[in-house]
């Protein structure tokens, strides 16, 4: 109507639109350049669905590759046995040496290995 392509008539602060009975309606009434427009919107996003689209699938693909590592890594569980007995505790430099023995020239008091490591870091 603005555009004045169509009749109108204005009644009682109603609008009404002339139509010709005869007159064959367009399947499209727009301009060709909307028609360009909407061509090229179209296929851009035609491009970006395929785009993610691939995008879907890589992810599948990825998914499916870590289940298959999760299920090869769960049979191989029962397989890992824990040891039956504990094992022993490792014997220090010193007692290795000198068979537990204090030693008189072994650097710094004999008595460090009996207090806890945070008396002999931060003192007391």
């Amino acid at each position: 109507m603005k555009r004045g392509t169509l009749a109108a008539e204005r009644e009682a602060g109603r609008v009404y639109v002339l139509v010709d009975a005869d007159r064959p309606r367009p399947a499209d009434d727009r301009p060709s350049t909307d028609q360009f427009a909407d061509n090229a919107l179209t296929f851009e996003l035609r491009d970006r669905l395929r785009y993610v689209e691939g995008q879907l699938e890589a992810e599948r693909q990825a998914h499916a590759e870590a289940r298959r590592l999760l299920a090869a890594a769960l049979e191989r569980i029962p397989a890992i046995e824990a040891p039956q007995e504990p094992p022993e505790a490792p014997e220090t430099v010193d007692k290795q040496q000198g068979r537990g023995q204090p030693r008189s020239d072994a650097p710094g008091p004999q008595e460090d290995e009996r207090r806890p490591w945070w008396r002999r870091v931060f003192g007391g």
